[in-house]
């Protein structure tokens, strides 16, 4: 058979050469503030998203005296409102972490996301919850969000050199786990003892990452010719970029198909209040459970990271992602449906590394904004949009069936890569470049 070489070279390192070079990305300082404003960000970030989708779910019930499948569906629309400003905005944020200087773009949203948590905490103080409110607020949060993905993920591989990358990925991933961990089951346990405490704890931690992020010091400037052309060319140049390359269209579009049919996050109020009966204080520690099977897997592979058969790797941690999704539905025991989480969330997170580590290492720095916008946006669609198709399945097959249903899925659509991207299941190692059969 005929060999053909990828054309991808290897960014170039733009980290701080002089010197010996650092043996963990942690004795890096600049790299200590992006770790510590990666996860403010994340703790609040999460546990705001889990407290809107509980109180709209709550006032669906209480309120509106929605059926079980009607505020179903409510919390498919929430999804909805919080995907349609990342779907519309997206590549735009991409481009302008491409063209200014990254630290202030993410610093500036993050100070957006600031008001939002304060006018969600304003908005619960005074009992003035209502569905169309709560639908504002989760787009407000989506538009900060877009902002704030895109800019933090290009910023790493500048302040860390090319060896690092992957370990300086496991200690992100490190970060959002732990964020994931401690955000929904902080936020959950206070939300039921005053409602609007979470969300003032929330506008202090981003305020906390913003003073963080801006901070950073040794960030190389924008290049001059950053601004030459276009904003649209630059839009369309990375997406060519991205389906030029196979492999990581392969990589990304797995991730995206598989969650968004597979994801039982959406699902999670239902089961708390419904199925499992365990409360707010539940649905915080089966949040927390998905993100401790993550955090396990990234500080295991912080020290030693992937190195071989990445693509079977990934392949078999997507289909186990499904595997577990299923196990959850099924589960009536709240005990074994945190160890399913918790199974799922560590699959899940070998699939990210992976699919981390490629895009990073593979991206040229001019590209990485509008390269990590489009990953954020195939991982947004997979989450938020993924919502809705739960929200909406469950009101035809029941919160058990929609679960069901979507785990199964996930496995299915993984067979098919693995089938349809032959270049995925020959992938040996992250080298930025590799050879593939044609």
């Amino acid at each position: 058979m005929q060999r053909s070489v990828s054309t991808i070279q290897p960014p170039s390192p733009s980290a701080p050469s002089s010197g010996p070079e650092p043996s963990s990305p942690l004795r890096i300082a600049d790299y200590r503030k992006f770790w510590l404003a990666r996860f403010a960000v994340v703790f609040a970030s999460t546990g705001m998203v889990v407290i809107i989708g509980y109180q709209l779910y709550d006032v669906a019930r209480t309120d509106y005296g929605m059926s079980i499948a009607e505020a179903s569906f409510q919390l498919g629309l929430l999804g909805f409102a919080q995907f349609l400003p990342i779907f519309l905005l997206t590549p735009v944020a991409g481009v302008i972490a491409d063209r200014f200087d990254r630290r202030k773009v993410a610093g500036l949203a993050m100070a957006v996301d600031i008001l939002v948590a304060i006018g969600l905490a304003l908005v619960t103080e005074l009992d003035l919850r209502s569905l169309p409110v709560l639908y504002v607020f989760a787009a407000l949060h989506g538009i900060a969000r877009v902002f704030v993905s895109p800019s933090m993920t290009a910023i790493a591989p500048n302040i860390v050199p090319t060896s690092l990358i992957p370990r300086a990925i496991a200690f992100n991933s490190i970060a959002i786990e732990a964020g994931t961990i401690i955000g929904p089951a902080a936020f959950g346990f206070l939300f039921a003892r005053h409602h609007a405490t979470p969300y003032w704890i929330a506008a202090a931690l981003m305020a906390v990452a913003a003073f963080s992020i801006t901070s950073i010091r040794n960030l190389p400037p924008v290049p001059k010719d950053a601004r030459r052309d276009h904003p649209i060319r630059q839009i369309v140049d990375g997406f060519h970029f991205i389906w030029r390359e196979r492999f990581l269209l392969g990589c990304i579009t797995l991730d995206l198909f598989a969650v968004l049919l597979g994801g039982a996050t959406a699902l999670m109020p239902v089961f708390a209040r419904d199925i499992l009966h365990v409360g707010p204080e539940g649905l915080g520690q089966m949040r927390a459970a998905t993100a401790a099977g993550a955090a396990i897997v990234a500080l295991w592979l912080s020290f030693r990271p992937l190195a071989k058969n990445v693509g079977v790797k990934m392949l078999l941690s997507v289909a186990a992602y499904g595997a577990m999704t299923v196990g959850f539905g099924l589960s009536r025991s709240f005990v074994v449906s945190l160890g399913f989480l918790a199974m799922l969330g560590a699959a899940d997170m070998i699939s990210v590394f992976i699919r981390s580590s490629l895009v990073q290492l593979r991206t040229p720095d001019d590209k990485r904004g509008r390269v990590s916008a489009i990953s954020g946006l195939a991982i947004s669609a997979s989450n938020e949009l993924g919502e809705m198709q739960s929200g909406v399945a469950a009101a035809l097959l029941g919160a058990t069936g929609a679960v069901v249903f979507g785990g199964g899925a996930a496995i299915v659509i993984t067979a098919i890569w693995a089938w349809s991207f032959p270049e995925i299941r020959r992938a040996r190692t992250f080298a930025p470049r590799w050879e593939h059969e044609t």
